[in-house]
């Protein structure tokens, strides 16, 4: 009894919290204007890869001509940083915005009230969840999910596919990876110093390489090929834009 008590005291002050986050999303996009009206939000979520994900997308966009800004990080930022960041972004003249943002992110609606272009995940690994189960992180990730997102790309290889696919975009969703999927990975090499990918994209054989090491390497460009696909880029553009982004 005294378990569910402090359960339902926790999904009180959970809820309290997000109901201030909305209040105080709306307020800070009176603030600044609504920079959203001109620009594009692509939201990148999941356990691992995201920021990578994110630089392979931007440099995508910038091959292909695109001004683009990136809020990328593995840890939760604040909602008042976001707005302005977009209103940063927008002052210098971007049409793209690329933010990636964890599941402890999402919990706190830090999306609230903005138009969301294309929402992305990465996967979901359980090992790498700190404070929350698999129940919370699925929950967390709904209220990004949920808000409508014109374009949702997934990670059809993960074991957990078969429950994030009822997330759906308004205008299309997209899947990648070996199984059957809209961006497919055909083939692949590793090397020390990076990676090389066979995709194929609408039928289309593509190859990508990067200089991001490791099998994870993979996916991540088959995430961001998927990304761009769906925006309708270019095949060159995605290739030269995955080939530019350099680790550090």
């Amino acid at each position: 009894m005294v378990e569910k008590g402090k359960n339902r005291s926790k999904n009180k002050k959970g809820g309290l919290k997000a109901q201030a986050q909305k209040l105080k999303a709306k307020t800070l996009k009176t603030y600044y204007g609504n920079p959203m009206r001109d620009m594009k939000l692509i939201t990148i979520t999941g356990t691992t890869g995201k920021t990578v994900v994110a630089h392979f997308v931007h440099e995508i966009l910038r091959a292909a001509g695109e001004q683009v800004a990136v809020l990328a990080s593995d840890q939760p930022f604040k909602v008042g940083m976001l707005h302005k960041f977009l209103s940063d972004a927008w002052k210098a003249g971007a049409n793209y915005v690329i933010v990636t943002v964890p599941a402890e992110g999402l919990r706190d609606n830090v999306f609230y009230g903005l138009p969301i272009n294309v929402a992305a995940m990465t996967n979901f690994v359980t090992a790498s969840l700190s404070d929350m189960n698999p129940e919370e992180y699925l929950e967390n990730e709904k209220t990004l999910f949920d808000m409508g997102p014109e374009i949702v790309v997934l990670n059809h290889d993960d074991i957990n596919y078969d429950t994030f696919e009822e997330f759906k975009g308004t205008e299309k969703t997209v899947s990648y990876g070996q199984s059957s999927s809209d961006v497919k990975i055909l083939n692949s090499k590793l090397y020390n110093k990076g990676t090389e990918a066979t995709l194929s994209i609408k039928a289309e054989i593509v190859s990508v390489a990067s200089f991001v090491p490791g099998e994870t390497a993979v996916s991540y460009m088959a995430c961001a090929t998927a990304i761009a696909s769906a925006l309708g880029i270019d095949n060159e553009k995605i290739i030269d834009g995955i080939a530019e982004y350099l680790p550090e």
